[in-house]
């Protein structure tokens, strides 16, 4: 899907356009909200999924917007112990009303891409810390 410029609505004091960009921002945040979503996938560049923070959220997304119509493909990284087919579907129903609410376009299709499942880490055991002479803190 490609990013295009909208025109979406004229009024007597003048246009009101939303760039695609805001989409993308819109559609990223409402599928990391959904619990079980581990973050975003840039793709596989280089053949690696690359696992994105907070920080970008438009990547991993892709729009495609009309004058009163957008679809949307989200890409995601899931968490490890969820049913993959419940996380997407709760991921297309946030992405669809979060961009509906916001914008007033009619979301067409959310089309959701699972690139990798991403495993707990290990929890860290604290080591005592060692004060000198042999004493531990």
């Amino acid at each position: 899907m490609s990013t295009v410029p909208t025109e979406f609505e004229r009024t007597e004091i003048g246009e009101i356009q939303i760039a695609p960009e805001v989409i993308e921002v819109i559609a990223g945040l409402a599928t990391v909200e959904v619990p079980g979503v581990a973050g975003m996938s840039g793709g596989f560049a280089g053949g690696v999924a690359e696992l994105l923070g907070r920080k970008n959220l438009s990547k991993g997304v892709k729009v495609e917007v009309g004058q009163r119509e957008a679809a949307v493909d989200v890409s995601v990284i899931i968490e490890y112990g969820n049913r993959l087919p419940e996380v997407a579907a709760a991921i297309q129903h946030n992405v669809k009303r979060s961009i509906e609410n916001m914008t007033g376009l009619n979301v067409v299709e959310v089309n959701v891409q699972i690139h990798d499942v991403q495993f707990k880490s290990a929890e860290k055991v604290e080591e005592p810390e060692v004060l000198g002479a042999g004493r531990v803190k």
